[in-house]
């Protein structure tokens, strides 16, 4: 395994910046997730890592090493696809053992023998190595592909939104068992999603893109809870956090730069005919996912709304009048970076 590292790295498109001054170092060993909408820069970043897209400037380093231009053979990574991409003809084995065949990188057979065996069982797919492809469910063939990925332990591993294309299920149980294959083998990896959930529960740090630029990297609880802008601030939270105009919260204590607060929604506590607060409003609408419910509220005398959480025994009705109450918020500037409280 190694650490990598990009130095100022930038990739057009024509007129199109994919990748703008890209910055970002991974130790040995760590798990550093890319998070960010499509377009952001995260499938060009792991390809320039890869050696397949050339940085129109900057530099990049595998393991203390100038691979810029150096090809994608020579780099010793390894790409996980959305997609399974393996040889439907084959075995599991054989497609497991594929990587260790490799004229540039052929292996004794006791070890290739050893090394595939190894992999599956921590796949849990040492029961399908005589298998074909094509006979396996989705989940077992991405378990292939990552296996595949990792079996000849190469300098760095990266993952293009491997799980994206499975059902929720399985994306759950896949999400488990990367992290827990990562940490048993040390693997560097860089792998890039949409999903916030992904993100929060696989990274030892999270990068968020934003138009090809690294806007903030972190821990997952410092990106959750220190967003550097209403941006980033977006990109974590299920609901998403509440940003509302100054105006809308008046009795909100804020910084006098502040155009924008933010209250994610386990900061939101709603008071039924209460009184005090930051804000009155009436509930709109109840969502009841079981264990709580996402209560919609609107704000008295505004087009403006809030989402919060309660549990699922809290005594509250749609258009009941509560008062509003915002614990711990967040400020944001009129152009979106963040203000200190």
């Amino acid at each position: 395994m190694a650490d990598f590292r990009l130095d100022g790295v930038t990739r057009r498109f024509g007129t199109t910046l994919a990748v703008s001054e890209l910055s970002l170092a991974a130790a040995d060993g760590e798990f550093i997730v890319l998070l960010g909408p499509t377009g952001a820069g995260k499938t060009t970043t792991l390809r320039l890592l890869a050696g397949l897209e050339r940085a129109d400037a900057g530099r990049i380093y595998i393991g203390g090493h100038d691979v810029t231009m150096e090809p994608p053979a020579a780099r010793d990574v390894t790409f996980v696809f959305q997609q399974y991409s393996l040889y439907p003809h084959l075995s599991v084995y054989d497609n497991l053992a594929f990587p260790l065949r490799s004229p540039a990188r052929r292996w004794p057979l006791p070890q290739i023998e050893a090394r595939v065996r190894e992999i599956a069982a921590l796949l849990h797919i040492e029961d399908k190595l005589a298998n074909r492809a094509t006979q396996l469910s989705g989940g077992q063939m991405q378990r292939v592909s990552i296996g595949r990925a990792l079996v000849r332990q190469p300098a760095v591993t990266l993952m293009d939104e491997p799980l994206s294309s499975l059902d929720a299920k399985l994306r759950a149980e896949l999400r488990i068992e990367l992290k827990r294959i990562q940490s048993e083998l040390g693997s560097t990896l860089l792998y890039v999603t949409h999903d916030q959930t992904e993100a929060m529960t696989l990274a030892t740090r999270i990068g968020v893109l934003q138009q090809g630029r690294l806007v903030q990297l972190g821990s997952p609880r410092e990106v959750y809870e220190n967003p550097a802008s209403v941006y980033v601030a977006t990109r974590l939270g299920n609901p998403r956090i509440n940003v509302l105009p100054r105006a809308a919260l008046p009795a909100c204590p804020a910084p006098a730069e502040a155009a924008h607060i933010g209250a994610r929604t386990e900061h939101v506590r709603l008071h039924r005919n209460g009184t005090g607060g930051q804000a009155r409003g009436r509930v709109r609408w109840i969502e009841h996912l079981g264990d709580q419910n996402h209560l919609h509220v609107r704000l008295d005398g505004s087009e403006y709304e809030l989402v919060t959480l309660t549990a699922p025994a809290a005594p509250l009705a749609v258009d009941d009048a509560v008062a509003i109450e915002v614990l711990r918020p967040l400020y944001f500037a009129a152009d979106g970076a963040r203000v200190p409280s």
